[in-house]
């Protein structure tokens, strides 16, 4: 919108600017006396003097000037500039802030005590009295934020720290805020109270962008310093954000109309308008991948991420570094035979690296159309050609994955193939090779990514059958470890498709590999973290298979290994996480299989692990998270051992960082969802401690951001089942209070939710066994108010739906008591209601006898037991 205004008002402004009388007074000190000397301010100042000459401005330059010659300046700009429309005073030198005043120091400033340093240094307030007085649209611009003049020590900037102790306490590193000024604009090099670059070449960073975009045409000044800071902040990876303060009453255009800025800056001032949060993150990334921030931003800014929650766009900013960083790589190493391809693909390279995606594009697609014209010219070099064609595409579409853009770069990727096709396999060296199989990989995470699941499949069937024939052919034992992976990538498709018993045989044949590999070179510590990944991958599809035992065998070898990478990398946050997600799944999987001990252990090792790394940075959303879940994990397993009020405890400690999250982040889809679960969870524990209003009221909570969420998003079933639980959670301490009908009503809603879910897709088991309890409890309802054969049909569908499950997984031991309490539920309508009960007491009894009947659920034994006898005594 700021761009679109301006170029609005452009015909309006143009025609007064030819005629406007334009000044400017430029001071630059560097030869200091008494202080630091500095390499560049001069040079700055020469640079701002024909900048600003070739915009028609009438410059006065002033070099290292002692205070009385700056005062003379001043006087002198005032006297012959008067009445001019645009004044301008540029300053490149050291700076401070003197007990909240702003001063530039000229070179004959003298530190060594708070009056002399006062005396001997300008006030920013005769600069602006001076502007002020001369013309109707004042510009003060100050480089003048260099750090610490006071010491003898060499450094980049250009900002003040005291020496003397009078000093220290009333001076500031760099300038400080100025608030509005009528008529007159401030840009500082640095925000307020940090310092600025001096700069490694001739010219600061500050005046490099200065200079560079004053002139841009079409933008009004306040466009100009935005494309300024933006270009500062960027080339100086966030360490530096130059400050604009604006009081001016109307638009001032340096330069004359453009229909259309270059791409670059446009990701400049699409960049000025991304929150301060994001900005967090996007500088965190490019940090973390030593990339640079335009990259992050341009495919922050081109690609669509508004339906993405925060762990997923987190996720996908992470991916576009990783691509950045494969195809920066590629572009320093890979070489071409004629110049002109070299060139133009150096060019992609510098553009790509200032977020241009646009024009690393074109540069890349003039260089893929030179070979084509040379391979269609010379039949002699049709082969060479077609092959650094082929290179060149593998770039651009790397270039289009790094920013994003997954249909250009799945277009790119398979002309790639198309073009090794017409090559011919014979035709490719190792390093050719290498690079076809890095697109069909690339080919295959891309279609998974999009969801086309069956394109995936065929990409990483293709690279497994590569990497076979090359693994038979090279002695690199990095071509078997690839191959593994390639085994693993499969799977993970088979896995996705449910076809567990391939996706089992890839998996177990990667883990093969990769043990022999990891014997024989110990010291690849990625590659043992490769054979933790299969380990686990074994694990998930045999805990799926409701194989407890030997999941739990899988995911044990799995933290072994994790444990030793942990061990030899003490101070590594990604080892350490590793550890935990592996200690979640084994407690997971104990808590399935009843072993409450063996869970609780898990996760409170889990939480330990994570505690530690949350104490090391408070501030990351996503370590205060992990917490919240682990204390919500150990909840479960409390409130499973009939603990309700240590369930509680640890639910409140997850539910105050869930609330403290929202609080940050209230956009955040996913964090608000935590927050519904965490009042449910707290709503469970209550209810276990009849605490029916403070149970309800929690329960309520829940629903009520449920229902927000679900209202954002029908399409989302998640939510759509949150809504379903929370209804039936309010459903069950109505009934508990007495208010049957209320409590029916939210049972039936909740049902209506549920049965859409379990039609919509039969297989999920999670939304079966959701149907199963709503009937269920539907069913109990109806016997309380006496309407027999509602109820009757109530409870068989319930009944058929658990035993459908306890029959799929006999090792899971929530299904079958699931599947217990459904048999006493239909006892009350069954015509032989001993017989129900006493599969009920048989199974309950079996449960108890392999040690998976949760303490909090043994009563049931005596309870059916008394049941059993009661029906018996009658039939006598």
């Amino acid at each position: 919108m700021r761009l679109l205004f301006a170029l609005l008002l452009m015909l309006a402004t143009t025609a007064t600017a030819v005629a406007e009388r334009r000044v400017a007074l430029v001071m630059a000190d560097d030869d200091y006396r008494l202080v630091r000397p500095l390499a560049n301010p001069v040079h700055d100042g020469e640079a701002m003097e024909a900048a600003l000459k070739k915009l028609g401005f009438e410059v006065v330059l002033e070099t290292n000037r002692d205070l009385r010659r700056m005062r003379r300046a001043l006087d002198d700009f005032r006297e012959d500039a008067k009445g001019a429309d645009v004044a301008l005073v540029y300053f490149s030198g050291h700076g401070v802030e003197i007990s909240g005043d702003n001063r530039l120091l000229p070179v004959d400033a003298d530190a060594s005590s708070l009056d002399a340093l006062d005396k001997t240094s300008l006030p920013l307030e005769e600069v602006r009295d001076a502007v002020a007085a001369t013309a109707k649209v004042g510009l003060i611009v100050l480089d003048a934020c260099r750090s610490d003049p006071f010491s003898g020590n060499g450094g980049e900037g250009r900002g003040a720290t005291a020496m003397a102790k009078d000093v220290a306490d009333k001076v500031k590193p760099g300038l400080g805020r100025v608030g509005r000024a009528e008529n007159i604009l401030f840009a500082f090099s640095a925000a307020p109270g940090e310092t600025a670059a001096d700069g490694t070449g001739q010219n600061s960073p500050f005046t490099t962008a200065l200079t560079k975009y004053l002139g841009t045409d079409g933008l009004e000044i306040r466009s100009v310093l935005t494309l300024v800071q933006q270009e500062v902040y960027d080339l100086s990876r966030g360490k530096q954000l130059p400050y604009v303060e604006s009081g001016l009453p109307k638009l001032f255009f340096a330069a004359t109309a453009r229909e259309q800025l270059p791409e670059r800056e446009r990701l400049l001032l699409a960049m000025a308008d991304v929150t301060p949060e994001m900005r967090g993150q996007v500088e965190q990334i490019a940090s973390d991948a030593d990339v640079p921030l335009a990259p992050l931003y341009g495919a922050l800014i081109s690609a669509d991420t508004s339906h993405l929650s925060a762990d997923s766009l987190n996720a996908r900013l992470r991916e576009a570094a990783d691509a950045f960083v494969k195809v920066r790589a590629e572009m320093k190493t890979l070489a071409a035979d004629d110049p002109r391809v070299t060139e133009l693909r150096r060019q992609a390279e510098e553009q790509l690296a200032l977020g241009a995606f646009g024009a690393a594009q074109a540069k890349l697609a003039e260089a893929v159309a030179v070979d084509e014209v040379s391979r269609k010219a010379l039949k002699a070099n049709f082969v060479d050609r077609t092959l650094s064609q082929a290179a060149t595409l593998f770039l651009s579409a790397g270039a289009a994955r790094a920013d994003l853009n997954y249909t250009a770069a799945i277009k790119g990727y398979e002309t790639v193939l198309s073009l090794y096709g017409e090559a011919g396999q014979t035709a490719l060296n190792l390093e050719q090779a290498d690079r076809q199989g890095r697109t069909l990989e690339e080919l295959g995470q891309l279609y998974t990514t999009v969801g086309n699941i069956e394109a995936a499949g065929r990409a990483f069937t293709a690279l497994l059958g590569d990497l076979e024939q090359r693994s038979r052919q090279e002695a690199d034992p990095s071509v078997k470890r690839d191959l593994a992976i390639s085994h693993i990538k499969l799977a993970n498709i088979k896995m996705a498709k449910g076809d567990l018993p391939t996706s089992l045989e890839n998996y177990e044949a990667a883990r093969g590999m990769l043990q022999a590999l990891t014997a024989s070179m110990p010291d690849k510590k990625d590659w043992l973290g490769d054979l933790a990944m299969a380990d686990d991958k074994i694990g998930n599809v045999l805990a799926t298979q409701g194989d407890v035992g030997a999941a739990a065998q899988a995911y044990r070898e799995s933290l072994s290994i994790k444990q030793k990478l942990a061990d030899a990398e003490p101070d590594s946050a990604y080892r350490l996480r590793d550890l935990t997600i592996s200690y979640d799944e084994i407690g997971d999987l104990a808590r399935t299989a009843g072993q409450l001990d063996d869970a609780q252990t898990a996760f409170e090792e889990s939480l330990r692990i994570r505690l530690v790394l949350a104490g090391n940075k408070p501030d990351d959303p996503e370590r205060q998270r992990a917490v919240s879940v682990s204390q919500e994990r150990i909840g479960d397993v409390l409130r499973q051992r009939g603990d309700a009020a240590g369930a509680l405890v640890a639910y409140s400690r997850s539910q105050a960082i869930a609330e403290d999250l929202v609080r940050r982040d209230p956009n955040d889809t996913d964090l608000k969802r935590d927050l519904s679960i965490s009042y449910a969870k707290i709503g469970n524990a209550l209810n276990d401690q009849e605490n029916w209003p403070a149970a309800l009221a929690s329960y309520r909570q829940a629903l009520a951001v449920a229902r927000d969420l679900a209202a954002g998003d029908p399409a989302n079933t998640e939510w759509q089942r949150d809504v379903s639980v929370c209804l039936e959670k309010v459903a069950g301490v109505l009934d508990a209070q007495g208010n049957t009908s209320g409590a029916l009503q939210n049972y039936q809603d909740s049902l209506a939710i549920a049965d859409r879910l379990a039609k919509l897709d039969p297989g999920n088991s999670d939304w079966q066994r959701d149907l199963s309890i709503t009937l269920s409890e539907i069913g109990m309802l109806e016997t309380k108010q006496r309407h027999f054969e509602a109820s009757k049909k109530a409870f068989e569908a319930s009944l058929g739906i658990r035993q459908q499950l306890a029959r799929s997984d006999p090792n899971n031991a929530i299904w079958q008591f699931d599947l217990v309490q459904a048999y006493i539920n239909y006892a009350y309508v069954a015509k032989d209601p001993k017989a129900v009960l006493t599969k009920a007491l048989n199974l309950t009894l079996e449960l108890d006898r392999t040690g998976r009947l949760a303490p909090r659920d043994k009563p049931t034994i005596k309870y059916l037991r008394g049941l059993v006898a009661r029906f018996g005594a009658r039939k006598k």
